[in-house]
């Protein structure tokens, strides 16, 4: 029998907490605001299947074959135009998903004990994409207004760069404001430490646009990632990325060998879709959507959890809220109080780099109908008030 030598990196992976409790969610009865799933009710199904006839019959043989590995160029030239700084479409990188952004990056920025920056907490994803690189990963002390710059420049000595998510963060919702962009940018400048810069979420904005990205502000000290996934559909695994010149040829060697390119047939479908300012027209109704539901989450959360010792992010977009729960309630004990009761959530401590909080959770308000989000939350308000009467009771007894 073969004897697997593992290599490694691969102690190193493993599964997602997210993944893993979707799984937990397809029991019958058990409304999930765990997985960050955009609402499939979004998904331009028509305007796709317009597309696809119009790809095949205009160049089908072109859509099936291999591509080049930078993308289809009418698609990178879409994503320079849409951007809102000067983009040379020749530094638009088209990825499976901006995912595989984040795994470029680290193939090519992370040697194994390389200091790596990030916000806390931070996405999950990142993460894993980072880890099995080996690197020491450092939590960057945050406030509502993102990560704050004295600890990010009393970090920074040997990091390879600092991976921030300014709009609508995920897990936290929060975003970091016009003032705070400034000051980060100008230190990262200043100290010459590279930033990575995730934006899924940006477009989903409420009542007004998220500042400037950083990017926009330091093009040669950015690299800048995101994605299709939030305002077309995820199925089609399409991202991008944006990065300087000096350091666009070997994030493109490194797709090379993860996947030759990301689909082609994919790339052109979306490149038809977007022609005819598609997005301007759709994006606004998935905002409206989002809006009305966090809303209503808000407001099921304000009802009942009160009296308990909530804390409670009110996120001017994305998809997720941020909960911080009482005193001596642990949000992993909690989970499986939540799922008997009808609701999946996900615990925050997994989206820290070191020690995890463990009062924190978020929720996704976005994939759930409104009923299904007040029926969750109002299951979720039992649970917890039936483990905070038993804390209370073992620390009486204690």
């Amino acid at each position: 029998m073969a004897h697997w030598n593992m290599a490694a990196r691969a102690a190193q992976m493993n599964p997602s907490v997210i993944r893993e409790i979707l799984k937990v969610t397809e029991r019958p009865g058990v409304i999930s605001l765990a997985g960050g799933l955009p609402s499939p009710e979004t998904f331009p199904i028509a305007e796709f299947a317009q597309a696809c006839q119009r790809v095949l019959g205009d160049d089908g043989k072109a859509a099936l074959q291999y591509a080049s590995s930078e993308g289809h160029a009418p698609l990178r030239e879409a994503v320079a135009a849409m951007l809102p700084w000067d983009v040379d479409p020749a530094h638009v990188l088209i990825t499976t998903g901006s995912q595989q952004g984040l795994d470029l990056v680290a193939k090519i920025l992370i040697d194994a004990g390389s200091k790596v920056l990030v916000e806390t907490p931070t996405y999950l994803g990142a993460l894993q994409a980072f880890t099995p690189m080996q690197p020491t990963i450092v939590g960057v002390r945050c406030d509502a207004g993102g990560v704050m710059v004295d600890d990010l420049v009393a970090q920074a000595p040997g990091a390879r760069f600092a991976y921030l998510l300014p709009n609508f963060q995920n897990p936290t919702g929060r975003t970091m404001d016009e003032t705070r962009r400034v000051a980060v940018s100008e230190a990262a400048a200043r100290i010459g430490l590279p930033i990575v810069e995730d934006n899924p979420y940006g477009d989903l904005w409420f009542d007004e646009p998220p500042p400037l990205p950083l990017t926009a502000r330091n093009p040669e000290g950015c690299i800048y990632l995101g994605s299709f996934s939030k305002v077309l559909a995820p199925g089609l695994r399409l991202g991008f990325l944006v990065a300087p010149k000096a350091i666009y040829p070997k994030l493109l060697q490194a797709k090379q060998a993860a996947d030759l390119h990301t689909p082609g047939f994919n790339q052109r479908l979306v490149a038809e879709v977007l022609k005819d300012g598609f997005l301007a027209r759709h994006v606004p109704t998935i905002r409206a959507l989002y809006k009305r539901r966090r809303d209503v989450m808000l407001a099921a959360l304000d009802r009942e959890m009160s009296g308990l010792d909530v804390e409670i992010n009110r996120p001017a977009g994305g998809m997720f809220l941020w909960l911080r729960l009482p005193a001596g309630i642990d949000a992993g004990r909690l989970l499986p109080m939540a799922v008997a009761r009808g609701v999946a959530f996900v615990p925050g401590a997994p989206f820290y780099a070191g020690q995890g909080d463990p009062r924190t959770l978020r929720l996704s308000f976005v994939t759930a109908s409104e009923d299904e989000i007040r029926q969750a939350i109002g299951a979720l308000a039992v649970a917890i008030r039936l483990m905070a009467a038993e804390s209370g009771g073992q620390a009486r007894h204690a």
